[in-house]
C-alpha cells in the first residue's frame, strides 16, 4: 500500500467517520420510523443529505489536493538535490580540468631539461656498449624533433669523437661526462657511471681517481651548503633557509642534524607563522585564489600543525569561493 495514500486518508479520518456515522443514521430512520411521511420533514432531511454528500466530496477533493501538493514539494526538494549534486559534478570537472591544464603546463617545463640529460645518458650507454649504430639512432630519432636540433647536433659529435678516439682518449670523454654529474649534484648517477668506468679499465688509475673525486665533491657541496644555510638564517630569509635545509639534509650525519635541529626548529615556526599572516591577509582581502594556494602549502609543508587542520575543514569553501569569484 501507498504510504503516501495511506497519510491522507489518516488525515481526514475522523471527517469521513462522520459522514458515515450520519449517513447510517439516515438510512436507520428511513427504514424503521415513520419520520419520512412528513414532506417537511423530508426535504430538510434529503437537504442534509445532500449536504453531506457535498462535505463528503469536499473532503476527498481536499485529500487529493493535499497529495498533489505533497508530491510536488516531495518532487521539488529531489530537483534541488539532483541540480545540487550536478553543480558539484560541475565543480569537480573545473578543478580537474584546471589542474590538467596546469600540470601539463609545469610538466613540459619542468622536465624539459631531465628530457635532455636522459637523452644524453640514452647516447652515452650505447657509446660504452660500442653500441655506435645505435647510438646514431637515437640521435636521429632525436634530431626530427625542433626543439632538440641542436642536441641532436652536439650528441653526434660527441659519438664521433668516441668512436675516433684512442683508450685514453674515450676515459677523459667519460671522465667528462661524469663530472657533469658532479656539477648537477647527481651523486648516484656519477657512482654508478665511475664503477662502470672502472670495470671497463680496470687497470686506468684516472678512472679509479674518479672514486675519491666523487666524495671530495659531495663533502665540498655539503660545506656550500652549510655556509649558505648559516648566511640565510643570520639574515633571516626563511624561504631560502628551508630552500637549503632540504637539500642538505642528504649531507648530514645523525649527530650534524642533531645539532642543526633547533635552528630549523625556528626556521619552520618562522615560516609557518608567515604563511598563517599571508593567509589570513588573502582572506580579509576576499583574495580566493591566494587564499587557496596558501592554504594547501601549508597543510603540504606542516601537516602535523594545528592551523594545517584548521585550514583543512575549511577547504572546500576556499575552492567554492574561487569557483563564484571566476564565474
Amino acid at each position: 500500500m501507498d504510504p503516501e495514500k495511506d497519510s491522507h486518508v489518516q488525515q481526514f479520518k475522523w471527517h469521513i467517520v462522520v459522514v458515515g456515522i450520519t449517513l447510517a443514521a439516515v438510512i436507520a430512520l428511513a427504514l424503521f420510523t415513520r419520520l419520512f411521511e412528513n414532506t417537511e420533514t423530508l426535504r430538510n432531511l434529503v437537504f442534509l443529505l445532500g449536504s453531506l454528500i457535498f462535505l463528503g466530496a469536499l473532503l476527498a477533493m481536499l485529500a487529493r489536493v493535499s497529495g498533489i501538493v505533497e508530491t510536488l514539494r516531495d518532487n521539488s526538494a529531489k530537483m534541488a538535490e539532483a541540480a545540487k549534486a550536478l553543480e558539484d559534478i560541475r565543480s569537480d570537472l573545473i578543478r580537474i580540468n584546471h589542474s590538467t591544464r596546469v600540470s601539463d603546463t609545469v610538466k613540459a617545463i619542468a622536465f624539459r631539461e631531465e628530457d635532455r640529460q636522459s637523452l644524453r645518458e640514452a647516447v652515452f650507454e650505447k657509446l660504452k656498449q660500442r653500441d655506435f649504430d645505435g647510438a646514431y639512432e637515437i640521435i636521429d630519432e632525436i634530431g626530427i624533433h625542433s626543439g632538440y636540433r641542436t642536441l641532436a647536433v652536439e650528441l653526434r659529435q660527441q659519438v664521433d669523437g668516441y668512436r675516433n678516439a684512442t683508450e685514453d682518449e674515450r676515459i677523459d670523454q667519460a671522465i667528462e661526462h661524469i663530472k657533469t654529474h658532479f656539477r648537477n649534484a647527481q651523486w648516484a648517477r656519477a657512482s654508478i657511471q665511475i664503477e662502470a668506468l672502472i670495470k671497463e679499465y680496470p687497470s686506468s688509475e684516472k678512472a679509479k681517481a674518479m672514486r675519491q673525486q666523487l666524495l671530495d665533491h659531495k663533502e665540498e657541496r655539503k660545506r656550500i651548503l652549510m655556509a649558505a644555510w648559516d648566511d640565510a638564517v643570520q639574515q633571516g630569509e626563511t624561504d631560502r633557509s628551508l630552500e637549503i635545509l632540504r637539500e642538505l639534509d642528504m649531507y648530514l650525519t645523525p649527530n650534524e642534524g642533531l645539532a642543526l635541529q633547533e635552528a630549523a626548529k625556528d626556521v619552520f615556526k618562522t615560516k609557518l607563522h608567515n604563511l598563517g599572516v599571508q593567509f589570513a591577509m588573502a582572506i580579509s582581502n576576499k583574495e580566493w585564489d591566494e587564499a587557496l594556494e596558501v592554504g594547501q602549502q601549508i597543510i603540504r609543508d606542516f601537516p602535523n600543525s594545528r592551523m594545517s587542520t584548521e585550514i583543512k575543514e575549511k577547504l572546500d569553501v576556499l575552492r567554492q569561493n574561487v569557483e563564484v569569484q571566476h564565474a
